[in-house]
């Protein structure tokens, strides 16, 4: 690290990827010697213990992914713990392009069209993981070192023959390659759309070499060292959906987690992303809830809190106007009329394929329904546009609006947009609505949970639930529409269902690990750990749900009967 400070005036003039790389590493990465040291016989008798037993594979990839390295590490030892015998992957700078890579680190685009990341961002990415990994004494892959030749050339040579029109749908040996390029390439863009992005078409064939290559190395190396599982993030994009991709081809078990929206917790899956896997998990793990009074109200005041985010660490929007009322004056809602609110998705988040679509994509579903309220004068359609669009990380460089009046330059009389920078309150502006309209937003959970009825026309993670209208076709879509505007809320039953699903969703799908804390800045947590004791078997119901799931396919589903929120119970 000394060579960095000596240096730093020269980086920090140097460009914004310089001082990303800064921030991004300093103090960023756990240190392990400190419990390493006070618990040096335990750790080294668990690590003798657990060879020969089931291999897992941390599919970490990008190392200067520091909230993941975070993490993983801390379930790398914690496995171990278990009986495990752990592995991690970290890329070597194998890859031509990868998630870590956004245009707006890159003012000159043909430079990175030309290049990738190998001149920039891959030349620090591995390391303050590997000495991470390394503490540990864990046993560390690195992606060159499972690639021949042939498959370099035979990446390069795919990528740069295939035709950019296949590239979304381009399959090898039954693995979903293209799919994730596509959607690794829109990331990169923060985009829904690249027709109109320059150079896309290199940066989108770079995301499909680097997918290929991505396969070749994971394929190569399950098949060689056997892994019983893999553990990574997100579970989608390049590389994190192509090493998806080969384990499941290959009888690996995948686990893939992200971040909750609740401060110190995370949600895992088994087999595939969450953003497909809650669509259709199965219905007794919380059909049959019983949720007790304490319980609820436990609910209803997290689900209050996250009108300003005290809870969460991930907020999108912290509002400067909550009053309903002084809101529906402020953006001229007319009282005599039903309005039907609708909300919209950050465009690139995401883009993968969910066949129970009823549209192709979000700004067809949006055009469509403008167009058909216009012909409704007897309601008004509310648009509540996402802040993530410019609080999100990338920024959206595809603004709905913008598209939108492209397509239709005149909006109905009735029809009312709040833009996303507006301070409007979200939660208020749905209180004064009849019912709700969206396409994949979480919001589904929340606005069912106080009885509003919801219709679903894309990916929403409350469609399947047998709480909202869920639509699967157009003519399904605007027959529902035709039904509006609803009598009444939802009923009794319907809400006491919605209710046990927000609080399987929020409480027992979120779980929390105590020595995760919060903090400013990059990453949003870091390791709180003392003794290697708190990551024994025992020692955090979060942490055994987890290493449960991991190791022997139990659900990822908390089912501890303890406290499950301390800090609301405090704010009581």
């Amino acid at each position: 690290m000394r060579h960095v400070i000596r240096n730093f005036p020269a980086l920090w003039r140097a460009s914004r990827l310089a001082r990303r790389w800064y921030y991004a590493r300093w103090n960023a990465y756990p240190d392990w010697r400190e419990p390493l040291a006070a618990d040096r016989g335990l750790w080294d008798s668990a690590r003798t213990a657990a060879q020969g037993g089931p291999r897992v594979l941390m599919a970490t990839s990008i190392g200067s992914y520091a909230h993941a390295v975070t993490l993983e590490s801390a379930l790398a030892a914690a496995l171990t713990f278990r009986g495990a015998e752990v592995h991690a992957l970290l890329c070597d700078g194998a890859m031509t392009a990868c998630a870590e890579c956004e245009a707006s680190l890159y003012p000159n685009l043909k430079h990175f069209a030309d290049h990738g990341p190998s001149r920039d961002l891959c030349r620090d990415c591995r390391w303050p993981a590997e000495r991470v990994y390394a503490q540990l004494g864990l046993k560390v892959h690195r992606f060159g070192d499972w690639l021949t030749p042939a498959d370099r050339a035979d990446a390069h040579r795919i990528a740069s023959t295939l035709a950019v029109g296949e590239v979304e749908h381009f399959s090898l040996d039954g693995l979903a390659i293209g799919e994730h390029a596509h959607a690794g390439a829109l990331r990169f863009f923060a985009t829904g759309s690249l027709d109109q992005e320059p150079y896309s078409e290199a940066i989108q064939r770079r995301y499909l070499e680097s997918a290929l290559l991505t396969a070749s190395a994971t394929r190569r190396l399950m098949r060689e060292v056997g892994f019983s599982s893999a553990v990574f993030t997100h579970g989608i994009y390049v590389p994190w959906g192509i090493v998806g991709e080969v384990a499941r081809r290959e009888g690996v078990r995948v686990s893939n987690w992200n971040v909750a929206y609740r401060k110190r917790r995370f949600i895992f899956s088994h087999g595939d992303t969450y953003h497909h896997t809650l669509l259709s998990e199965p219905r007794e793990h919380w059909e049959q809830l019983e949720i007790s009074p304490a319980q609820e109200r436990e609910l209803m005041q997290y689900l209050a809190s996250r009108r300003e985010g005290m809870f969460d660490w991930i907020v999108f929007h912290r509002p400067t106007k909550q009053d309903p009322q002084e809101i529906a004056r402020a953006i001229g809602l007319d009282p005599s009329k039903p309005a039907i609110g609708l909300l919209t998705n950050v465009s690139w988040d995401a883009q993968l394929h969910y066949p129970a679509n009823a549209f192709p994509n979000m700004l067809e579903w949006l055009v469509q329904t403008c167009e058909y309220f216009a012909t409704r004068p007897d309601l008004q359609l509310l648009i509540r546009v996402h802040p993530a669009e410019i609080s999100g990380f990338p920024p959206s460089r595809q603004p709905i609006l913008a598209e939108l009046r492209t397509r239709l330059p005149r909006l109905s009389p009735n029809i009312i947009v709040v833009p996303p920078e507006s301070g409007l309150s979200t939660y208020a502006l749905m209180s004064l609505c009849n019912s709700a309209i969206i396409y994949g937003t979480k919001m589904g959970v929340e606005l069912t949970s106080v009885g509003l009825p919801v219709i679903v026309a894309g990916e929403a993670w409350i469609r399947n639930k047998g709480i909202t209208l869920d639509a699967t076709t157009p003519e399904e879509y605007f027959r529902l529409l035709s039904q509006l505007p609803c009598a009444d809320r939802l009923a009794s039953a319907q809400l006491a269902r919605a209710r046990r699903y927000a609080y399987h969703f929020f409480f027992n799908r979120m779980i929390p690990l105590p020595f995760i804390e919060p903090k400013a800045g990059y990453p949003i947590y870091r390791l709180k750990l003392d003794r290697l004791q708190q990551l024994l078997p025992g020692a955090s119901p979060g942490l055994d749900t987890i290493c449960n799931g991991i190791l022997a396919s139990a659900p990822f589903v908390l089912r501890d009967k303890g406290s499950r929120t301390p800090e609301l119970t405090a704010a009581r």
